[in-house]
């Protein structure tokens, strides 16, 4: 029945599809077009200790606060106050939100292999009159698959996940009986990228937190969990399995082809490799597990967007007629909320011709602070209950690794994320003002961050559009 709750291997596969969405099968030419194989095995040290603490973190928060419910807006809220929680939670919301619609994207991206020929383009990079009339199918399709109730749409990405992951697996073990150590070796400080290896690790960091995001699936959805104790596990073994998929696709793929081969192929690059592994067939394989995996992620991110706006309408982040639910006690209206923006952002797709990879980058600038408040939030909690000292280390280190990816990310991406966030804190204020009785109630120190936007905002804008072509 639609009221059942999501047990620990549904919870986990949420998570997992999460992450596994449509970045791995990209990862291989997004990785060796920045950094060479030494920069690659540290980025991904930095990047699997940082997010190891930062799925520990969630874990820990969940075993702290264990009545908090929705993950990213209420651990925000609580520990930094309600402007803050709204900035998480719109960050949140639009990455999920932008993410879906790149997933669309790329999805019949995918279908136009088979489709499209030189001279007829059907679907081309997902931006025709015939992607978006697909896409459009599939939102509203999604739409009512939710409607029905979680438990249903979590089960359906369970089948989803396994059946996206069978590929994964056999480029792995192919991977492995290619592996050249001394295709591997060439050039294995990536001096042809003119770049130090400290910049190249650097360069990685957007790309590999992209495919975590998602880390925090099982936290926002952690009212629908059968068991509390169920949210930290799932993040956890979701993140352990994500990381070793991850790692062997990148590190091995260096091993098949050199690192400027694999940086000059089209994506999905894994269907290149696996080509050159096991003839044509391979680039049918993964653009067939492509399809089905971003499919299978567009459902598990659909949910958390709708999630998100209705915690946030029930303490006045937004607005009041979000915080509805249906008697499948789904969150209605946000979730038509959600699903009417994805189709408004897919028309703008078809107006402006914009590429699945231009999505994402705007995607992943608008998650930064989120998951720096997520760290912060732990540190503090577990100070004021005076927690065990590796609770408060995991805090310490999760914030370190948040502070990390904000400055890693570069100076575009966060004015970009500035200029996303002023029209969500308009959205703030006039719901923050409805909610309080006709006024803002905004503590001092409020006012003041919400000064500091307002100048980097401007800067922000200036920057755009003179310094970057986005």
């Amino acid at each position: 029945m639609s009221n059942k709750k999501i047990g620990l291997i549904s919870l986990t596969a949420l998570v997992l599809s999460s992450m596994i969405g449509s970045g791995i099968f990209a990862l291989p030419q997004n990785m060796a077009a920045v950094a060479g194989a030494e920069a690659l095995i540290i980025g991904w040290i930095i990047t699997g200790i940082g997010i190891i603490f930062l799925g520990l973190s969630f874990f820990y928060i969940s075993r702290l606060r264990p009545e908090l419910d929705g993950g990213i807006y209420t651990y925000a809220k609580e520990g930094f106050g309600d402007l803050m929680g709204f900035m998480s939670a719109w960050g949140y919301w639009l990455c999920a939100t932008i993410g879906i619609v790149g997933y669309l994207v790329v999805a019949f991206e995918g279908v136009g292999t088979f489709t499209d020929r030189d001279d007829f383009v059907l679907f081309g990079q997902g931006n025709t009159i015939a992607a978006f009339i697909g896409s459009s199918i599939i939102v509203w399709l999604v739409h009512w698959l939710i409607a029905k109730g979680v438990k249903e749409a979590a089960s359906v990405n369970l089948i989803a996940t396994v059946v996206k992951v069978f590929p994964l697996v056999l480029f792995i073990a192919l991977a492995f009986w290619y592996f050249s150590p001394a295709t591997f070796a060439l050039d294995m400080q990536g001096s042809q990228l003119n770049n130090s290896v400290s910049t190249q690790v650097k360069d990685t960091m957007l790309i590999t937190l992209w495919v975590f995001t998602g880390v925090e699936g099982a936290a926002v959805l952690s009212a629908h969990a059968k068991k509390r104790s169920d949210v930290g596990l799932a993040t956890v073994l979701g993140i352990i399995i994500a990381l070793v998929l991850y790692i062997a696709v990148t590190v091995l793929s260096l091993g098949i082809l050199p690192r400027q081969t694999i940086a000059a192929m089209s994506n999905p690059s894994m269907a290149g490799l696996l080509a050159a592994m096991m003839g044509a067939g391979g680039k049918v394989i993964i653009t067939v597990c492509l399809i089905v995996s971003v499919l299978a992620s567009y459902i598990s991110w659909t949910m958390y967007s709708s999630e998100v706006p209705y915690r946030g309408a029930k303490n006045g982040a937004f607005p009041k007629i979000l915080d509805k639910v249906n008697h499948n006690n789904i969150p209605i209206n946000s979730l038509w909320f959600t699903g009417l923006v994805v189709q408004f952002c897919l028309f703008l797709v078809l107006l402006t011709g914009k590429s699945y990879e231009v999505l994402l980058l705007i995607a992943t600038s608008m998650i930064l602070v989120p998951y720096l408040l997520i760290g912060a939030y732990l540190l503090k909690l577990s100070v004021q209950q005076n927690a065990a000292w590796y609770i408060k280390f995991t805090g310490l280190m999760a914030t370190l690794y948040g502070a990390w990816i904000v400055y890693a990310a570069g100076l575009d991406y966060l004015l970009l994320s500035v200029i996303l966030y002023v029209p969500g804190i308009a959205l703030f204020l006039y719901s923050h003002y409805q909610h309080h009785g006709k006024r803002f109630a905004l503590k001092p120190w409020e006012r003041i961050c919400l000064l500091v936007i307002a100048v980097l905002f401007v800067w922000a804008v200036y920057h755009s559009l003179y310094h970057v072509a986005w």
